[in-house]
């Protein structure tokens, strides 16, 4: 027992290690990635394109890097989507050289395919956790995250202008922190997704997706997620137009990382004593109060930064709050025979919406403003809060 229990916590500390180098890069990615499309792009308004084009072949890729897992094993599906990550990672440096935005393109194409992958890393750390440690192995590897937040923003902006073009230097850091988490997955012995045997029995797909419980996790961690990028991906853009230097832009991003991250080593603690709706709860109302203070605050030099910044840090605890627990609500409906499909889906309808608000925000930055970014996040955020509000209601009412 004491050697299955340090085995278990010795690949959740390598997925989180691997999660924290792999989000460092990311935090890099969106720092600049959408100040590179609009430095390569000939309409401004598609300078969130190839943020967009990331997060559609990360859905894509959602369902076949699933498969892959089931077929090779989670520890070297999460090494090829690591390859590819690199890979991607050098187009964008030839990109920047070339100051091609088609290339550029292609390199946010291959990197979100690597997204996909690791995507799966708090579902392994949840099939490698014991049901009482579940929600506090999703945690610490969400929580890898907080590295990210501290060392992101600043390599971005150290590491600007280290190359001959602005951000090159800042996307070889990226390949680096690729390289990295291959090293760190090395070690990762997890067992192989198994496929479905004949003894085990599944429910069709249609019903499992018919639970209260599947359709209230799903709002919550898409529209979620999908708020917090169609705010965030435009932070960068009004900080910049609003003639603050790219370093601003980058402490800002810091703090909403932070944010996002830091709350992961109490998050499963919390959702253990008070509730995953609880939680869930107080994380789309603080989704709301980023929004509220993003249209109301006074916009003027460093009055703008600090409430920009105040709004960014509640909106990454709220999605902290909302993708944590709808993880582990989530794992509340399907069996360890229906996991792969059932994973494969919530991920799948996921990153479709995140790619949705990718595109949404630069269009919406572009022609109609700050404002229009933080009005249309409004109506999401309460559909989510109306969901989870109704499924705590319910079960109340299941209870009694």
């Amino acid at each position: 027992m004491t050697t299955t229990l340090q085995s278990s916590q010795k690949n959740v500390f390598l997925l989180a290690l691997s999660q924290a180098l792999f989000m460092t890069g990311n935090v890099v990615l969106f720092t600049t990635a959408a100040l590179i499309g609009q430095s390569l792009a000939t309409d401004k308004a598609l300078s969130t394109l190839p943020l967009g084009i990331m997060q559609i072949s990360t859905m894509l890729s959602t369902i076949p890097a699933s498969l892959l897992m089931q077929w090779i094993g989670r520890r070297l599906g999460f090494m090829a989507g690591v390859g590819l990550g690199m890979v991607g990672a050098g187009l964008g440096i030839a990109a920047i050289a070339t100051q091609s935005f088609l290339l550029f393109c292609g390199a946010t194409l291959l990197l979100g395919s690597s997204n996909s992958f690791a995507g799966f890393y708090r579902f392994a750390a949840a099939e490698a956790a014991t049901e009482s440690f579940r929600s506090q192995a999703i945690s610490l590897v969400v929580s890898g995250g907080v590295v990210a937040a501290l060392a992101g923003p600043p390599l971005a902006s150290w590491a600007k202008d280290l190359l001959p073009h602005a951000f090159m230097g800042s996307w070889m850091a990226i390949v680096v922190l690729q390289g990295l988490t291959f090293f760190a997955l090395a070690p990762v012995t997890l067992p192989k997704v198994m496929v479905q045997g004949k003894q085990e029995k599944s429910r069709p797909l249609g019903m499992i997706v018919r639970q209260p419980s599947f359709v209230v996790a799903v709002l919550g961690s898409m529209i979620g997620y999908g708020v917090m990028v169609l705010v965030m991906t435009a932070t960068p853009l009004a900080i910049v137009a609003h003639n603050h230097p790219f370093h601003d832009a980058a402490m800002v991003i810091q703090w909403h990382i932070l944010g996002m991250f830091a709350p992961s080593f109490v998050t499963g603690a919390l959702i253990a004593r008070f509730g995953v709706l609880t939680i869930m709860n107080c994380g789309s109302a603080l989704s709301l109060l980023c929004i509220l203070i993003n249209l109301f605050s006074v916009h003027h030099l460093h009055s703008e930064l600090v409430s920009t910044t105040i709004a960014l840090l509640s909106l990454g605890i709220g999605w902290n709050f909302l993708y944590i627990g709808s993880t582990t609500l989530l794992t509340e409906t399907y069996t360890p025979a229906e996991k792969a499909k059932v994973q494969a889906l919530h991920d799948f309808l996921m990153f479709g919406f995140v790619a949705f608000a990718t595109f949404l925000s630069g269009g919406l930055f572009e022609r109609l403003g700050w404002q229009a970014v933080n009005w249309a996040g409004l109506p999401m955020m309460a559909i989510v809060a109306v969901a989870v509000f109704w499924l705590y209601q319910r079960r109340m009412v299941a209870t009694r």
